[in-house]
């Protein structure tokens, strides 16, 4: 890395965020056009800079659905920076846009080959409003392969905390994280169809009743490593001013067979030069059999191989590329380390037994020792049976989950914390409903399972006990005077204090008829010193 860049990513990302994002406020042409958002009220049709909109209505919130945010990347455009919109005119109506190309999987059945789908969604309560209001921005996960912004419909979010809701599909995989030799942008497509999103945010939102002066960027799981990614990229200073990140942070990475047998360590941050060589590697199988026009480059030459082929290589291109570019200069762990991110308040946990959405990998898991030499080393393993020994667990699978939760998911979320609130007011917090309709029974709180409490996934309502309602309620209360304040905390609710820098602490979140809501030590709970230590 260059000292000229270094000093670019320590320019940019120094001063509080927040004064930048006054300077980017400025309204559009498109939303001072809209004469009922100054008044607090939330017309059914909504001019954008680039067209109108048509809204439908969903319990107490209306929903803009499929508001195209980029131009399709398809053709010459696949494996490049998102384009300006065409304008249109008429009126698109509220429908949901193309998830972006990936295999069937459980929130896209019948996977997707459309690269046109550079889409998001805007849901805004249907009350009056005496002022704009904040803004929250929705990065869906799915480990960088999978998932859609379409996947989050959400009108309880957006009605009961009163904010502006954006959901955002973006590149996945090989058609978001791509790279080549002398390819701009390699490796962070997706990442710059997550900043298009910001900034069209910056100029739409007073349009929906929205304050561009007051976004907060929110994700979890890849959604989580990408609201991280952002954190640390220059080229997002000004697009917000507050970060929640779920079950996904900036340390992210996981040990050999730790999440699935045979897999080598590794985390989701890739040199360019690496996602290049990749690339260049997995070019020099496909160019062959394709018809390369004379003088044509690799690049342009592979940008005509068809979708419904390219979608059989998903999976090849998921780690994200740092390094020679002002997207990513540094691997956004080291930039956290360095302190080099945006100067925001931040949300950050985890749930208790993320890896337990895992386990089914390992098939009937009996060899619990066995398990832990394969991720640790023969040297190491003793050390780690003794910390978590399996006489403390139900089964050797409750003890596997426990030990993968704490070494993949909790610590490297706690360190993210311990570093970020070096700088920042950090609010810690662990999701522990056991018994989430999103997670299998016996799971506890898996990975994903706290999603139900904030949206309607799918559009779906999801069964909730009455104690699980309360909890989702204040879970709704706390992310969002967050997104409004900066501060979760407010009446209905045990206070919530930001973390130190050595310890984290937080709130555990369960329904009363479990443990209820509580503060918790997540350092100690998880063995972060252990691993701290092991490593």
């Amino acid at each position: 890395m260059t000292k000229k860049l270094l000093a670019l990513l320590t320019a940019a990302l120094v001063p509080v965020a927040g004064a930048a994002v006054l300077s980017a406020a400025a309204p559009s042409e498109a939303a001072t056009d809209n004469a009922a958002s100054r008044t607090g009220v939330q017309p059914d049709v909504v001019r954008t800079d680039s067209g109108r909109v048509q809204s439908k209505t969903v319990g107490q919130a209306r929903v803009f659905d499929g508001i195209p945010y980029a131009a399709p990347p398809v053709g010459a455009l696949r494996w490049k920076a998102p384009q300006p919109v065409q304008p249109w005119t008429g009126v698109r109506e509220s429908k949901l846009g193309n998830p972006c190309p990936q295999q069937a999987n459980s929130e896209v059945p019948k996977g997707s080959t459309a690269e046109d789908c550079l889409y998001l969604n805007v849901t805004t309560p249907t009350a009056p409003a005496r002022k704009p209001r904040a803004v929250m921005v929705w990065i869906p996960g799915g480990g960088f392969f999978e998932g859609a912004g379409n996947s989050y419909e959400a009108s309880k979010l957006a009605a009961r905390g009163d904010v502006v809701v954006v959901t955002v599909n973006y590149r996945l995989g090989i058609y978001g994280f791509f790279g080549y030799p002398g390819l701009p942008g390699s490796g962070t497509f997706g990442l710059q169809d997550q900043q298009a999103a910001l900034r069209w945010v910056q100029r739409n939102a007073r349009a929906f009743g929205g304050d561009p002066r007051n976004v907060t960027v929110a994700g979890e799981s890849a959604g989580g490593m990408s609201v991280c990614a952002q954190l640390t990229s220059p080229t997002s200073t000004g697009l917000f001013s507050k970060a929640i990140m779920q079950s996904g942070s900036c340390n992210f990475n996981w040990g050999d067979n730790s999440q699935y047998p045979g897999q080598a360590a590794d985390s989701p941050w890739h040199p360019i030069r690496d996602v290049q060589a990749n690339g260049k590697e997995w070019g020099a199988e496909k160019l062959p059999d394709l018809h390369c026009k004379p003088g044509q480059s690799a690049v342009d030459c592979l940008r005509t191989i068809d979708s419904d082929v390219l979608i059989d290589d998903m999976f090849q291109f998921t780690q994200l590329g740092y390094g020679g570019s002002a997207v990513l200069p540094l691997s956004p762990a080291k930039a956290l380390q360095a302190g080099l991110f945006h100067r925001v308040p931040i949300i950050s946990g985890n749930n208790h037994d993320e890896a337990a959405a895992w386990l089914s990998a390992f098939g009937e898991i009996k060899d619990y020792p066995k398990l832990v030499t394969a991720m640790v080393g023969a040297k190491k393993a003793p050390k780690v049976l003794r910390e978590y020994p399996l006489s403390s667990y139900e089964s050797p699978a409750a003890a596997w989950s426990a030990v993968t939760t704490d070494r993949i998911w909790s610590c490297t979320q706690v360190s993210s914390g311990q570093q970020a609130a070096r700088k920042v007011p950090v609010y810690a917090y662990e999701f522990a409903d056991k018994h989430s309709p999103l997670a299998a029974p016996g799971l506890g709180a898996a990975h994903a399972a706290e999603l139900v409490y904030l949206f309607r996934p799918g559009g779906i309502d999801f069964p909730l006990t009455a104690t699980q309602q309360t909890l989702s309620n204040q879970m709704i209360d706390y992310w969002t005077a967050f997104v409004r304040t900066g501060n979760p905390n407010g009446p209905g609710r045990p206070a919530w204090s930001p973390t130190g820098q050595h310890e984290v602490k937080g709130l555990s979140l369960a329904p009363t008829d479990q443990t209820g809501i509580h503060p918790v030590n997540l350092s100690t709970e998880h063995h972060c010193a252990f691993w701290a230590g092991l490593s």
